[in-house]
């Protein structure tokens, strides 16, 4: 019976370092958003699946957020995130998150505009998903990076 006990806690104890290794490996992320808005909640436990630390700051001067971290008015979005030195603004899919920390291109961040159905965050049950830009903003201008339609990516 002891070594049944002692067989399960080392397997507990294993799964906590994998995931810690994991969780270590990315910088911590700071959500800024309506305290009401449920899109930006479910963004934000997204990006926690994905091994993110994330803390949720509520707000209710979300436009001057945007504007302490330069987001253009025309990418806005119903949140905005701050993650290894960028900015996230709105319901960028994690993949591209990903993307943007591993390759560390020279831009402000990565922003979705407006509030795509289907896109992280957004789903709605019954309804087709969206096609819309992720787009890269910084002081170089903005462009277009991907197409995503709901949660796929589409091709370049």
């Amino acid at each position: 019976m002891k070594s049944r006990f002692l067989l399960a806690g080392a397997a507990v104890a294993g799964m906590l370092a994998v995931s810690s290794v994991h969780a270590e490996g990315l910088p911590a992320m700071t959500v800024y958003k309506d305290p009401s808005c449920g899109c930006c909640t479910a963004w934000a436990d997204k990006m926690r699946t994905e091994g993110f630390a994330v803390e949720v700051v509520p707000t209710d001067d979300i436009g001057s957020v945007k504007q302490q971290f330069g987001v253009p008015d025309e990418l806005a979005s119903c949140h905005t995130a701050v993650v290894g030195g960028y900015v996230l603004e709105g319901h960028v899919p994690s993949a591209m998150v990903a993307w943007l920390l591993d390759e560390k291109p020279m831009t402000a961040g990565l922003a979705v505009p407006g509030m795509p159905v289907g896109s992280e965050g957004m789903a709605m049950p019954g309804m087709e998903p969206d096609t819309y830009p992720v787009v890269s903003f910084g002081a170089s201008g903005q462009s277009t990076y991907a197409r995503y339609r709901g949660e796929e990516r589409l091709s370049d």
